[in-house]
């Protein structure tokens, strides 16, 4: 089995630029672990440091050199030549064979309701049918980790909302061990079982808290809700 996910005394900085300062997290298995802080604080530095894509100049990262990951960026990256189903397929192709591969397609097609889409290429897709493909491929894959890069950003209440519960609704079939970024409290309200608050740059945590409501009951409505964003609105607005 593979060792916990941890970050022990992170630092990065580019240049004379701190960008991250002593960051220390335990990250629990099967758990939906929200980074929120505001814009330019550091956020995607740090999960791009999950996603080895950059190493840390001090401290160390442990057991993410073990987890296959899938990366959920701020825009779909999409292969523009390629069909819907061919972009999934893209990252199948040496994980299991075609006919395997057919069913896995049709399968996360129908659970982001894009069933009957899986011929179209990117550029027939609106904005959010293109996230919902992204996201598909990103379950398809078999990863032990997934990261997302604010993947709801660019996106209105509408969409984002019918979004992320096209999200959880898979998340909750996977129950995959996954970290996302954002700026926005009611998407780590609605998403996050631990929500790991990050101060201004160089970024530190502040404070991590937990939302024991589970994600089925979870609406910007809900009072649990309600009171919990005025607190995260107040801890990061000072």
């Amino acid at each position: 089995m593979a060792a916990g996910l941890g970050l022990h005394g992170v630092y990065k900085q580019f240049g004379t630029n701190c960008v991250l300062q002593n960051i220390t997290l335990e990250i629990a298995e099967r758990r939906l672990i929200c980074i929120l802080g505001p814009s330019g604080c550091g956020k995607t530095t740090l999960l791009n440091l999950m996603a080895g894509l950059i190493r840390p100049d001090r401290g160390e990262l442990t057991g993410f050199s073990a987890r296959r990951v899938s990366y959920i960026f701020q825009e779909p990256r999409l292969i523009g030549w390629q069909t819907v189903r061919g972009n999934i397929e893209f990252v199948l192709k040496e994980e299991m064979p075609a006919a395997e591969r057919r069913e896995v397609i049709d399968h996360y097609l129908d659970l982001v309701g894009l069933t009957g889409y899986g011929g179209h290429y990117p550029g027939q897709l609106s904005g959010g049918m293109r996230q919902r493909v992204a996201i598909a491929r990103a379950f398809a894959y078999p990863s032990d980790l997934l990261l997302m890069d604010e993947p709801f950003n660019s996106l209105d209440l509408r969409l984002k909302l019918s979004l992320i519960g096209a999200f959880t609704g898979l998340w909750r079939r996977a129950g995959r061990t996954t970290i996302f970024v954002t700026h926005d409290i009611q998407e780590a309200l609605l998403l996050g079982d631990e929500i790991v608050i990050l101060t201004t740059g160089p970024a530190q945590i502040s404070r991590i808290l937990t939302v024991d409501l589970p994600h089925s009951e979870r609406s910007l409505h809900h009072d649990q809700i309600i009171a919990l964003e005025k607190e995260l609105y107040q801890m990061l607005t000072g």
